[in-house]
């Protein structure tokens, strides 16, 4: 028998997709790469703390994490205790290769596995898509490459000269740990980015952030790719990292190199700066590679939500969470209720036009 839904991802948003959907007595799993609770958080690096992200969001019907420790611990306990507490339907681990058309299902494929379902919410967030921009010659650098991905923290850049590459709230953070790690931030540090960050002076209240979230909205529904929230909001520096900003890490070079050679790279108009390290701080991309089947992305190159901000238009059994504007653990929360109820409403029609052609 297929099930109702199949819910794609355990994090976040997967989590609250799941919860809404059982106490709606939908019939779903919940299928997670991952080998233990925590989704893309458990794998961030060490020296991030709760207090760094400035907390998460509490899944419905919980208590937020009060434990201001290490990001990889706390918020996977608290992943950990909420699929027990709230006996979520989740099976592990399970990495969906393509989720394809089978009539008047769908078909969830992960190696030999399948799950035929009428729904789907994909919660896949952009984690296991890290963005590496390509560049002349980046294969002939004899140092080292890393993408905010794989950030072993700042004792492993001790004595090297870094090239940070990008403009987000990542590359703020991390070169705010470095600039305390390497041995002269003026000489051994520099930032790079593509276009000039925009900086947040004002406050950023509730206003402030439902007008960012909506500029992001306004995109997925055109059918184009989604921006970062942070590229509406704007940077701004946290008090841990005054003491960066008093170093001069922040004054950006502009614009971005042209090229990377053995030894560092080089700029358009022949300044070269020797590096040993190249971090990339250059975002994710959304991790949709296994709906690819369901021809879901317009012709602008994103996947076009209604207006509901979660339902795929191309195919409305498609539920999209952590997508977009539903990235940050609020909206995912949000989003999650939003899925439920767009599933329930489509196993309703469903039900209805089968009891009609009977």
């Amino acid at each position: 028998m297929p099930l109702d839904s199949v819910v794609i991802g355990a994090g976040q948003a997967g989590l609250s997709a799941s919860h809404h959907l059982r106490r709606r007595g939908i019939d779903h799993v919940v299928l997670d790469a991952d080998e233990a609770p925590g989704g893309a958080w458990q794998h961030r690096w060490d020296s991030l703390t709760m207090a760094d992200v400035h907390g998460i969001a509490e899944l419905p019907d919980s208590r937020p994490p009060v434990d201001p420790g290490r990001v990889n611990v706390v918020v996977p306990a608290y992943f950990s205790h909420y699929e027990r507490d709230h006996d979520l339907p989740v099976i592990r681990p399970v990495r969906v290769d393509r989720v394809e058309p089978a009539g008047d299902l769908l078909r969830v494929r992960a190696g030999t596995r399948e799950w035929p379902t009428r729904t789907i919410v994909n919660a896949t967030g952009t984690w296991s898509q890290p963005h590496l921009p390509s560049y002349p010659a980046g294969a002939t650098f004899a140092g080292e490459q890393l993408h905010t991905h794989d950030y072993p923290g700042p004792d492993h850049f001790r004595g090297r000269r870094v090239v940070v590459v990008g403009g987000g709230a990542s590359a703020v953070q991390l070169l705010g740990e470095l600039a305390l790690a390497v041995d002269d931030p003026a000489r051994d540090l520099t930032w790079v980015t593509r276009r000039e960050p925009v900086w947040r002076t004002g406050g950023f209240d509730r206003e402030a952030g439902a007008a960012a979230v909506a500029l992001v909205e306004d995109r997925v529904r055109r059918g184009l790719p989604p921006a970062s929230v942070v590229s509406v909001t704007g940077l701004m520096l946290r008090p841990q990292e005054e003491a960066a900003r008093q170093l001069g890490v922040y004054d950006r070079r502009l614009p971005m190199f042209a090229s990377i050679e053995p030894s560092g790279v080089r700029w358009a108009d022949g300044t070269f700066r020797e590096a040993d390290v190249i971090l990339w701080a250059t975002g994710f991309r959304p991790a949709i590679r296994h709906l690819a089947p369901l021809h879901l992305r317009s012709a602008a190159g994103g996947i076009q939500l209604d207006r509901f901000g979660t339902t795929a238009v191309a195919d409305p059994r498609v539920q999209l969470v952590g997508y977009g504007p539903s990235a940050s653990t609020i909206g995912a929360n949000r989003a999650g209720r939003f899925a439920a109820r767009r599933v329930a409403a489509w196993l309703d029609r469903d039900q209805l036009s089968s009891a009609s052609s009977a």
